[in-house]
């Protein structure tokens, strides 16, 4: 997939980007009459900066230390925004101050209301070391209150909908996009969405998001060459989610690489929505900590394909899950698809439940009949588990695998199947699954089975490391063939 040529036209485009940062002419906030306090709203004041300067040859827009409140703006192309230290960039609390970006495909994706929109620009930033605050507690409130009244239709007043609350950046179709250095806060919905975008740039950048209860870190929608590098992600949703929202279209040439994060549900995630393509995407040196979720998970179940990923150094700590791959079709007869994944140097320790049986393996990958997940390869993967599971309350054995269910349309998550026979690995329906050094370990003593395989094929556990007292049984297979387990 001629990895090294991916990244070395991301660092390229990077280049090229600060060179014209660096070349292009700085306008005070104050000369176009941006006033701070976090009192005034500036939306029209900075919106017409920001069309002066790409009108004009382009250059940066930099806010100075202070507080500048605004509405919705929309980036234009030669743009880039500029937040010197301690100045702080602040969403409106009215939801009337946003604007709705309007887009080929709005009706597969909603959610384009945001403080800060881009549709179809070119070379625009966003960088620090200020902030963005969306308020986003306080606008989630407000929308909640219109709806409420019967100002905005909703399902509900206490969690209205995603395409109802607004974002801190969405972007669309953009070509050329750094975002850098900058903290982002306090969303009232997705922090962050990049939609069929290419050539972007994420660097060091810090998100807190924990202000409503779907405040993803960071999305990636269909996305060509897109590179998240060196950041921190705490936020109440997943921490860097990839989707696919159109069939003819696909994330492709991605890296995401150095990141940290802590969620309220997966680390880094493909899907759930996963209509096109996931493929030639690079996972490195990432850390996951204090997620409940997990810490990777691959999800192709809207029709989607994902196919050459390489993950390559994950540390996880407390955390439900770290690895979870899916096909599903929660389309009909849209199958997904996942093959040709390699996993390696992966060091998780999975939380202590409450209740011992509540948690499931570290390891999940679990296909469909007709969609069988192939060539998985994993490498020197340890993982921990605090076990303690017992008997007397199972209601899931290996003498009853058949009534774990399918769910072929159920939404995908780590746990979805319920109780599961196994305390480290379950793997159904799968074909050439590939351990090369994997180490599992129970703390206490657990009735379960360590690995358990059906409708598993053509697969290899070499070096396998099984720690658990009282361990009888490694493996368990049934419905399977050419399984071969090596120490």
């Amino acid at each position: 997939m001629n990895v090294k040529c991916k990244s070395s036209c991301l660092t390229a485009v990077f280049l090229i980007f600060q060179i014209f940062t660096v070349s292009a002419k700085d306008y005070t906030a104050a000369f176009f009459g941006i006033a701070p306090g976090g009192t005034v709203l500036n939306t029209r004041s900075i919106q017409f900066g920001i069309d002066y300067i790409s009108e004009n040859g382009g250059g940066r827009l930099v806010f100075s230390e202070g507080k500048y409140l605004t509405g919705g703006i929309h980036f234009k192309s030669d743009v880039t925004i500029h937040l010197e230290k301690g100045a702080v960039l602040m969403g409106s609390t009215n939801p009337f101050d946003y604007d709705r970006q309007n887009t080929p495909f709005d009706h597969n994706f909603k959610t384009s209301l945001a403080l800060i929109l881009g549709l179809n620009q070119k070379n625009i930033g966003i960088t620090g070391p200020g902030e963005i605050d969306g308020q986003g507690k306080a606008l989630a409130a407000a929308v909640g209150e219109l709806v409420k009244k019967g100002l905005i239709k909703d399902r509900s007043v206490s969690r209205p909908d995603e395409d109802k609350r607004p974002m801190i950046i969405n972007l669309f179709g953009c070509d050329g996009v750094t975002v850098k250095n900058i903290t982002l806060k306090n969303s009232s919905c997705w922090t962050e969405c990049y939609n069929q975008c290419k050539n972007v740039v994420i660097d060091s950048i810090r998100v807190e998001s924990r202000a409503f209860w779907n405040n993803d870190g960071i999305d990636i929608v269909d996305c060509t060459n897109f590179k998240v590098s060196n950041s921190y992600f705490d936020c109440s949703d997943d921490g860097i989610c990839l989707k696919s929202l159109e069939p003819d279209k696909s994330n492709e040439s991605i890296l995401i690489e150095n990141n940290s994060m802590t969620t309220d549900a997966s680390g880094i995630k493909f899907g759930t929505a996963s209509l096109g393509s996931f493929k030639n995407i690079r996972i490195l040196n990432n850390k996951v900590f204090d997620t409940n979720r997990s810490a990777i998970a691959l999800e192709a179940v809207d029709g989607a394909t994902i196919e050459n990923i390489e993950i390559d150094g994950l540390q996880g700590t407390n955390i439900g899950n770290a690895i979870f791959l899916r096909a599903g079709a929660r389309k009909g007869n849209r199958n997904g698809k996942i093959e040709n994944v390699s996993i390696q140097n992966v060091n998780v320790e999975i939380r202590t439940e409450k209740n011992p049986l509540k948690a499931m393996p570290g390891i999940v990958i679990g296909g469909m009949p007709n969609q069988i997940i192939n060539n998985v390869k994993l490498r020197n993967i340890v993982v921990k588990f605090p076990g303690g599971a017992d008997k007397a309350s199972a209601k899931i054995s290996i003498a009853n695998l058949k009534d774990i269910p399918e769910k072929a349309d159920g939404y995908p998550e780590y746990d979805m199947f319920g109780q599961l026979p196994a305390w480290g690995v379950f793997i159904r329906h799968a074909r050439n699954v590939q351990f090369g050094g994997l180490s599992i370990t129970a703390a206490k003593a657990d009735f379960r089975t360590a690995i358990v395989l059906d409708d598993v094929h053509q697969s290899t556990f070499k070096k396998l490391i099984v720690k658990e007292p009282n361990s009888k049984n490694k493996i368990f297979t049934a419905n399977s063939s050419s399984i071969t387990p090596k120490k």
